[in-house]
């Protein structure tokens, strides 16, 4: 699972990290507008803020995110300790609020909790959208009560798309969550396996759920036509 950590100090950087690796991957930049890139590109499971930056304040990159429609947890981690400036922030967008100097094992502790209810629906191990079923523990998938055997990727591929349900997300995206790598080289594969999967999860039915976000990558929908 990747992190990322958003923060100018290099030596907290380096402990963050080092008490993560067990957990984590943590991808770190050390600017707001960095972090807001990196934020886009890839798929992260927890976002570690630090409230101020060179560039700009941790409460407008929350609002910045959010506007976006980035519903990634973020921790935010400051000296600040005053309670309307964590009001502040909560109601920008943060999920969270950490004072500085903190024990790494509460933070961890933390991006755990966040992730455990950021993902509440895989407790149910089901994800559907319209007539299609996926059983996340099973690895199995139905459209209209009807199995849909797909291969491994396929199937990672297609378990993205739901989760992100009414959102494009971009190949690169695909390729972090999918491969583990955003690797430009390997982009097409993408879209040879969408294919497969719109050959099996679309093809056959009335109603199409994988779409097509022109210039952008793809989404799973049921309302909005954006092919």
């Amino acid at each position: 699972m990747k992190i990322l950590l958003i923060e100018d100090n290099a030596r907290l950087i380096e402990r963050v990290k080092h008490h993560l690796h067990n957990y984590f991957t943590v991808d770190a930049t050390t600017t707001g507008a960095a972090g807001l890139v990196q934020a886009e590109k890839i798929h992260y499971k927890a976002i570690i803020l630090d409230l101020n930056l060179p560039d700009m304040d941790g409460k407008e990159i929350c609002e910045l995110l959010r506007s976006e429609g980035n519903n990634t947890p973020i921790i935010v981690v400051s000296g600040i300790q005053d309670a309307d400036s964590r009001v502040a922030l909560l109601n920008a967008g943060a999920d969270d609020f950490l004072v500085k100097p903190f024990n790494p094992a509460e933070l961890i502790a933390r991006i755990h909790s966040l992730i455990r209810r950021h993902h509440v629906e895989y407790d149910q191990h089901i994800l559907t959208i319209k007539d299609l079923k996926i059983d996340i523990n099973r690895r199995e998938v139905q459209r209209g009560g009807i199995p849909v055997p797909l291969r491994r990727k396929e199937f990672d591929i297609l378990e993205y798309l739901i989760t992100n349900r009414g959102h494009a997300v971009t190949r690169t995206m695909i390729l972090s969550h999918v491969w583990d790598s955003s690797d430009a080289t390997w982009q097409k594969t993408i879209d040879v396996h969408i294919k497969h999967l719109r050959d099996k999860i679309d093809r056959p039915y009335d109603t199409a759920l994988i779409k097509t976000a022109y210039g952008v990558g793809y989404m799973i929908d049921d309302a909005v036509d954006v092919m």
